[in-house]
């Protein structure tokens, strides 16, 4: 099968994927509730899209096409209105967070899809073990060489968007010690990590797409687990790499981050991305899931080691006259405000302190998706 042409969209135009996790109110595990809470959603008005994903203990919404940030968080709140009011009627709690801290994988359900069942029979137990929460983040592109421009290009700002939607810490029951133990169940993938240094389209579709295929190793894009990847057929780039954050406040500021950092990099002001790049990419990418915010990374062109608190905090305030183009002012003040008081892995080690109990810290979790 041919790669897809890529599909010209309006530049800078975003949307959201949001997995999140479904809680029994009784116990605070995660319960195989999707079927009948698709099954309720189905009867009335929903805000975008909710589809299912490969366990039964998970969901994931879409987002419309957005322009600014107020629209998106509008419709982002709303989507969480309806979710929390049809998760009441089925004792259901629905919340954020990049893993459940306790659940059991081998406890969780393959959801009944043609796809979902033949990953889990090509991947075994990792399939199960993938019922981990993510946000992921479209960007439209006018071309396939514009896609593949930025991606490389955002490869050096990857720790600043693990690092600021960092919300797995516990895995199993336990504190993993990372701020985000997620990105490690991804990275046992065969096809994960990083995207290939391909810098024009007709090299990427001609020459490596076409090749993957032939090894039968890959059949379309979907089956690329990459932290950033096109999506010829929406005409978009795709970030991965975010934890679901506890609040949907939180999505919508990460989006609108991504979409002024894509803003700046078209203007072709910095240094063009190189394949040698990369080569602190795997380290810098270690430093954000294991430190956070207090995570050291080393400049991908001078190799200079940064402080990766400061370096956002830099960023942010070089993004300020893109946010203010964009409608996007305040999605970068709401990250302003992370970056200096804690991630949501912070939030949550302390909700873990202060209740006692795993239990105690879902709650909160529910609690903070339903507020805000």
């Amino acid at each position: 099968m041919a790669l897809e042409e890529f599909k010209s969209s309006k530049p800078l135009t975003m949307g959201v994927e949001l997995e999140l996790q479904l809680v029994s109110l009784s116990d605070y595990d995660l319960t195989a509730s999707s079927p009948d809470l698709l099954h309720l959603l189905n009867r009335k008005p929903f805000p975008g899209n909710v589809t299912p994903e490969i366990t039964e203990s998970m969901i994931e919404i879409n987002s419309d096409v957005h322009t600014n940030h107020a629209e998106l968080l509008a419709q982002l709140q709303l989507t969480r209105d309806v979710l929390v009011q049809a998760g009441e009627q089925l004792n259901i709690g629905i919340c954020g967070g990049g893993t459940h801290p306790f659940q059991k994988w081998s406890e969780r359900r393959i959801f009944s899809k043609p796809r979902f069942k033949e990953v889990s029979e090509l991947y075994g137990y990792l399939a199960k073990q993938f019922t981990i929460f993510g946000q992921h983040v479209h960007i439209g592109c006018e071309s396939g060489d514009d896609a593949l421009f930025l991606l490389h290009s955002l490869s050096r700002y990857v720790p600043h968007f693990i690092a600021l939607s960092s919300s797995s810490p516990y895995v199993q029951g336990n504190d993993t010690l990372f701020n985000s133990a997620r990105l490690n169940s991804v990275f046992a993938f065969p096809m994960s990590g990083r995207a290939p240094f391909t810098q024009s389209w007709s090299t990427f579709e001609n020459e490596y797409f076409a090749k993957m295929e032939h090894t039968g190793v890959i059949k379309s894009m979907k089956d690329f687990y990459w932290d950033i990847r096109p999506k010829p057929e929406f005409g978009t780039i795709e970030l991965r790499v975010c934890d679901t954050p506890l609040t949907v406040d939180r999505a919508a500021a990460l989006a609108v981050y991504l979409q002024c950092l894509c803003r700046y990099l078209l203007e072709r002001k910095e240094e063009p991305p190189v394949e040698d790049d990369y080569l602190v990419y795997n380290y810098n990418r270690f430093q954000a899931c294991r430190f956070g915010l207090d995570g050291t990374v080393v400049h991908p062109k001078t190799y200079e080691s940064l402080s990766l608190r400061e370096d956002i905090l830099t960023t942010l305030r070089k993004m300020e006259p893109h946010g203010a183009a964009l409608g996007a002012t305040a999605g970068l003040q709401h990250l302003m405000q992370v970056t200096h008081e804690g991630s949501d892995a912070h939030y949550l080690r302390q909700q873990f302190d202060r209740s006692g109990s795993a239990e105690g810290m879902v709650d909160a979790a529910i609690q903070r998706f339903r507020r805000g």
